[in-house]
């Protein structure tokens, strides 16, 4: 997220009270998570398996438990709970606004568009010219919607990231304030969710494809003229390609990518990164021809069991 307008690292501190390491004037110009930190950002850390993440991150400015050598060129912000003042400071930027009409005064509706019953529009969105939104679509604040997109019923875009810190008494919630952007002529299914960025966009690209019940979480980017068939559900921070197919009811863990022309077969659950062209099959999913091979030895083994023991 991009501060409305640039803020110093004295500034900064005293919106949360905390110490602070570095030139006073420092300027901070954005908020952003780990994974989609820019120069000019804060990002917090902490937990000392991450600190060098952090540190060494293109983030400018980090929020950190621990009193360490600030690198040249960055600024700290010595916390006692780095991930509660991040929230502090996402709140203050980002203050709660919600829309209690059904089309918010504030959001832009292209030329031709439809809005069937139902359908819900939260403060800022903009909607492309010739889109059509089903009943009861839910678009939440901020969210992008580009030229000839079709939303079927049920669809809720924007809804907040799946994000918590686990705490002993609690899980304790991360504050979103990123969007949805969905560029032009794409097509989502019935019943879907596509979650909003933490602090960055989530993103649907041009002409891609998408059937019912799909579940797109937070900061995911998908490419091109991708099809996704029902079920198909994709945890945070995502990268996948253009052209890239997903059957029913795959799943794909965080933080992973699938190279352009990638496929995942049905009923896969991949944990790790497809290469561009490449079909992927399997739960933990690897390269189709050599799972099917696998599969097939696997229905040999009692046979060859009997064998040994006879």
């Amino acid at each position: 997220m991009k501060l409305a307008s640039p803020h110093t690292l004295k500034q900064i501190a005293a919106l949360i009270n905390c110490e602070f390491e570095g030139d006073e004037n420092h300027v901070i110009t954005g908020l952003n998570e780990i994974h989609m930190v820019e120069a000019g950002d804060i990002v917090f850390v902490d937990h000392p398996k991450y600190y060098d993440k952090a540190l060494q991150s293109k983030a400018t400015t980090i929020i950190i438990n621990k009193n360490v050598e600030c690198p040249q060129g960055k600024a700290l912000l010595i916390s006692d709970d780095p991930f509660r003042d991040y929230n502090k400071l996402v709140r203050h930027f980002y203050p709660i606004n919600y829309s209690l009409k059904q089309i918010s005064d504030t959001a832009k509706i292209g030329e031709g568009t439809v809005l069937m019953p139902g359908v819900y529009l939260g403060n800022n969105v903009t909607i492309g010219t010739n889109c059509v939104l089903h009943p009861n679509v839910i678009i939440y604040n901020d969210c992008v919607i580009g030229n000839n997109v079709i939303i079927h019923a049920g669809t809720v875009i924007g809804a907040d990231a799946f994000y918590y810190k686990r705490r002993p008494e609690k899980l304790d919630k991360m504050i979103s304030c990123g969007r949805v952007v969905i560029e032009d002529n794409v097509e989502i299914g019935a019943n879907c969710t596509i979650d909003k960025g933490v602090s960055g966009d989530t993103l649907i690209g041009e002409g891609t494809k998408m059937d019912n019940l799909i579940m797109i979480a937070h900061d995911t980017h998908i490419g091109k003229r991708c099809q996704f068939a029902a079920q198909v559900a994709i945890a945070g921070v995502v990268t996948i390609g253009d052209n890239v197919i997903l059957w029913g009811q795959a799943a794909i863990r965080s933080d992973v990518t699938l190279g352009d022309g990638a496929v995942l077969l049905g009923q896969s659950g991949l944990a790790e990164n497809i290469p561009a062209g490449k079909t992927y099959f399997g739960s933990p999913a690897s390269e189709a021809r050599t799972k099917m091979k696998e599969l097939a030895a696997l229905k040999m083994l009692p046979d060859l069991l009997k064998k040994l023991n006879s």
